[in-house]
């Protein structure tokens, strides 16, 4: 102690310094270190926001008094007290995670994509999944993405447009609802938005607190069913996703499974994919029905026989088979990367049995399978035979699936397996070598399903 105060006022101070800069090193090292190990990094940044509360705030939300408060000199009084600061602080960290917790059911955030093409049924699947009301269900957000970018014709065309699509994925399974804003038109003002593709599709999205008051004189091009509501907020939309315990999305524009690889691998992911595909002949029918300006060409050749068929049009048809198979084929080789995380489905198995396909689906998903799903199917499964609209989800499904049988013509089936026969011989579509075999009620054109399918 002498020797201490021997020493000049100067070299006192900088001793005392030191000592006080290295315990706040100390305890900055060990905070850092207790938010990495404490919890997931899907809850870090929320962690962060309650640990910038004041201590008082802390003793409220936690019910405990803290040790933090200064001594006068600025330093805390002893090396047992900065102990019991540090232990205070890990048991406030503690509190917090299970305060944050407590907002969801237990169990892991799942992250669902239900990667199909159009007319293969997977608006219809998709309700298996917005039906369940503890999942953050989104209808085809990508349609904005592929109205809004552009790119060269050419190859670079399909992959370019793939990464933006995985991209934006990735912000939407993490609850980050704004990055749409920059595909929107017209843009979001406020983060306020009338214009969200089919916004009705999506329960989360018509339920509070994201449904608002509704305003008058605002036109909404995409509303919800069965309320009315304000501008889409998606601020509120984007805290909804985030209270809520699982996500899933659905999309018709994505391909090449092979481009999801960075989603799979994400830590802040938990991704299950699951491929959806149905027999190409019956796509192509329902396509000539649903888009019927784009199939002029097909459906005159298939009933005249005058117009020629395009070779750019078959070659079209060859390469969106082509694409779906080298995906499914991806899947189903397990690569290390997606081992667990993929699963391919047919409609037509899940048109035949909607509530065992809807099981096996949540069972592969790691989610468990609600009353109102159950529900869901059993009303919108055994509609009567007069509301099966073009978009209608509310389907007699299990006479539905092979309608398209009756009603087609031979050739055309023709021209479908002659450039989709890769794609149905992997997904178990039988080729029919007459008339009369495509429309023989008795002769089956599937495949029983392979257990390989979901790895």
């Amino acid at each position: 102690m002498e020797i201490r105060h021997a020493l000049p006022q100067d070299i006192r101070e900088l001793l005392h310094f030191l000592k006080m800069r290295s315990k706040y090193a100390v305890l900055l090292v060990f905070v850092v270190s207790l938010i990495i190990i404490e919890k997931e990094n899907n809850f870090i940044s929320r962690v962060s926001d309650k640990l910038k509360q004041s201590p008082q705030a802390l003793v409220e939300a936690n019910g405990t008094e803290t040790s933090l408060a200064p001594a006068e000199n600025g330093s805390l009084a002893s090396l047992q007290e900065l102990d019991a600061a540090f232990s205070q602080l890990r048991s406030h960290l503690h509190n917090i995670t299970l305060q944050l917790e407590g907002d969801r059911d237990s169990g892991p955030r799942r992250h669902v994509l239900l990667m199909a093409t159009t007319r293969t049924g997977s608006s219809f699947v998709g309700e298996f999944f917005n039906q369940q009301g503890n999942i953050f269900y989104l209808f085809e957000p990508l349609w904005h993405v592929e109205k809004m970018v552009t790119f060269l014709p050419g190859g670079a065309s399909a992959v370019g447009s793939a990464l933006v699509y995985r991209d934006v994925l990735k912000q939407l399974f993490l609850c980050d609802l704004y990055i749409l804003e920059n595909f929107i038109s017209p843009a979001p003002e406020n983060h306020l938005t009338p214009f969200l593709f089919r916004r009705g599709s999506s329960h989360s999205l018509c339920e509070e607190p994201v449904c608002t008051p509704s305003a008058k004189k605002v036109f909404e091009k995409y509303y919800c069913k069965n309320r009315h509501c304000g501008p889409l907020n998606i601020t509120l939309a984007a805290k909804a996703c985030r209270h809520k315990q699982h996500m899933a999305l659905k999309t018709v524009r994505i391909r090449q499974l092979e481009f999801l690889q960075p989603l799979v691998e994400d830590p802040r992911l938990d991704l299950r994919i699951i491929q959806l595909v149905r027999d190409p002949r019956a796509v192509l029918a329902s396509r000539m029905v649903a888009f019927s300006g784009k199939y002029e060409t097909w459906k005159k050749w298939a009933s005249e026989g005058e117009a020629p068929l395009h070779e750019e049009e078959v070659q079209r048809l060859r390469g969106n088979c082509e694409s779906i198979r080298v995906s499914a084929e991806l899947g189903l080789q397990r690569p290390g990367w997606l081992r667990g995380r993929y699963m391919l489905v047919r409609y037509e198995d899940v048109a035949r049995a909607p509530l065992q396909k809807a099981e096996e689906m949540y069972r592969f998903a790691g989610l468990p399978l609600t009353p109102q799903v159950e529900e869901w199917i059993s009303k919108n499964t055994q509609a009567p035979r007069d509301s099966n609209g073009v978009y209608s989800t509310c389907k007699n499904s299990s006479e539905q699936f092979e309608k398209w049988r009756f009603s087609m013509p031979f050739k055309l089936a023709q021209v479908v397996q002659d450039a989709c026969a890769p794609a149905m011989q992997l997904f178990g579509y039988k080729l029919a070598s007459s008339p009369t075999a495509l429309a023989n009620r008795s002769f089956s054109l599937l495949e029983e399903a392979q257990p390989s399918w979901v790895t």
